[in-house]
């Protein structure tokens, strides 16, 4: 399906280890020039800001990002080159705390797996959060997932992130909340109990309508994440439409079409009043929707001749990615693996206003609102999502005197969770003794050929949680203590408060404290 061919590989070459060439060849590169300069400044403006927003995109190359109205990119994170992950994204999206929106994107180690006789690596997804003005980058959460080429449809906007997850027809809508501080992904539709969906875009502003697609029928509903049930959505959508893109003042649609580029079409975002998600029997977040429910087979009415549905360039094939500029007068469309912008009230045909990184293999883009107190020159890079992946995957190999052929089905996996901004008696665990199992039970996990993973969907989390792990049961008990960004505990960290830093990946209800 289209949807997967969005989420291919990125391809490339050379090794990690240039990424800091990668870096310097494609920072502030001028490629073109987006648009004018504006003459007077907002309040608390600084030279050169971003008052026409910032487009974030992805190449084989790097997440980056590209001033609109200059033309001049900057690489914010190297992505390993020889199309080792699988990207969804970038998106922006907020972070409590912030006054200006981050980068969301995800990766699936795509590099070859495991085999019982042969090396290589766990397969893993990932959501990573970038902060292009402090040169970061955070893990959220990593999956073991050998069954899927990773996430699809990552889609953002005010309040939450959404997207799918899974293989098959068993594909799950999971969700973040993006006003809360940092906590796990939430389950808003899953098979069997709920219906396969395609995440193909979202509301603007704090709605919670996240526009998927269903598998198999292709019909189009609003899933929305705030009462836990389906609306029905306001266009007729084909099978093989999306993604979507909604300008910020919720009247404008750009819809991805399969072979003719994109189209540009009003849409209406009210929605009938949802029921309580209460009235759910089963407690499931979508269990009270209805996803057999008939979806609208008529195109909203177009309020005049001038917002008529029209074409964007019906000589492209089919889009990877469409992102409108903040004032809904530009549509940035990854197409042929560049960037190109065009006049939203352009008639189809019309060349685009300007084209960036060609020959770059871009393959998403997301435009932010303004940002008058950054500029292009602020952004800094960060190290990459790579040297996380591949600490991970060292943190869950398996001790050597467990992974032998004799001693590896005989080999057992207890892992658990904590809050390092505190401490905690698992932290202290030394043995999986029946009363440590009663008294802490361990989450789920196993081995996985030569190393062990957990088994539950978005298993791990990033910020302040850390895991602590016993392998025993063909050796003597190994135990150890690991983070998806790093080992150190929280509550052994100075206070990011009296280093002058933010850091929104602190766990739920507590704060870092100063050691």
């Amino acid at each position: 399906m289209h949807q997967l061919k969005r989420s291919g590989p990125v391809s490339g070459s050379g090794a990690i280890l240039v990424a800091a060439v990668v870096a310097a060849l494609l920072a502030t590169s001028c490629l073109g020039v987006g648009g004018t300069g504006t003459s007077s400044l907002p309040p608390g403006a600084v030279p050169g800001a971003l008052t026409q927003g910032l487009i974030a995109y992805a190449t084989d190359q790097a997440i980056g990002v590209l001033d609109p109205a200059t033309g001049k990119t900057a690489a914010v994170s190297p992505l390993p080159t020889g199309g080792a992950f699988r990207i969804s994204g970038p998106v922006w999206g907020p972070v409590p705390g912030l006054s200006y929106p981050v980068i969301y994107f995800t990766i699936h180690d795509d590099r070859p797996a495991e085999h019982r006789t042969t090396t290589g690596v766990v397969p893993y997804d990932w959501l990573f959060r970038v902060d292009p003005f402090a040169g970061t980058i955070e893990p959220l959460a990593a999956s073991q997932d050998s069954v899927s080429e990773g996430p699809l449809g990552l889609v953002a906007n005010a309040h939450y992130l959404a997207l799918t997850l899974g293989c098959c027809s068993s594909y799950e809508v999971d969700a973040l909340d993006l006003t809360q501080p940092f906590g796990p992904l939430k389950v808003l539709s899953r098979p069997p109990a709920q219906t396969a969906f395609f995440t193909e875009g979202v509301a603007p502003g704090a709605s919670g309508l996240v526009a998927v697609r269903e598998f198999g029928t292709g019909n189009w509903y609003w899933l929305n994440a705030d009462a836990g049930v389906l609306n029905p959505f306001p266009l007729a959508l084909g099978p093989d439409d999306g993604p979507i893109a909604i300008s910020t003042d919720g009247s404008m649609v750009a819809v991805a079409l399969p072979d003719k580029g994109a189209l540009i079409e009003p849409i209406s975002l009210a929605v009938p009043p949802a029921p309580s998600p209460s009235a759910s029997a089963s407690g499931s977040p979508a269990a009270s929707a209805s996803p057999k429910a008939s979806p609208v087979t008529t195109r909203t009415p177009s309020p005049s001749p001038a917002a008529a549905p029209r074409h964007v360039n019906s000589k492209l094939p089919h889009p990877d990615g469409l992102a409108w500029s903040p004032d809904a007068k530009q549509l940035a469309v990854a197409v042929n693996g560049q960037l190109e912008v065009y006049q939203a009230s352009g008639s189809d045909g019309t060349a685009p206003l300007n084209t960036f990184l060609g020959g770059g293999n871009v393959i998403g883009v997301s435009w932010s609102a303004p940002i008058a107190a950054k500029s292009l020159a602020m952004v800094k890079g960060d190290a990459g999502s790579q040297p996380m992946v591949d600490a991970l995957l060292a943190a869950t190999q398996l001790p050597a005197a467990a992974d032998t052929p004799a001693n590896r089905p005989l080999t057992k996996v207890f892992v658990w969770q904590f809050d390092s901004t505190k401490s905690s008696p698992i932290e202290a665990i030394a043995d999986a003794t029946a009363s440590v199992l009663a008294t802490y039970p361990p989450l789920p996990a196993g081995v996985v050929f030569h190393h062990w993973a957990p088994f539950a969907t978005w298993g791990l989390l990033g910020g302040c949680f850390r895991y602590r792990t016993v392998v025993t049961g063909s050796a003597p008990p190994t135990p150890f203590t690991f983070g998806l960004a790093g080992n150190a505990l929280c509550s052994q960290k100075p206070s990011p408060s009296a280093a002058g830093t933010h850091s929104p990946a602190a766990s739920p209800g507590h704060s870092p404290s100063p050691s």
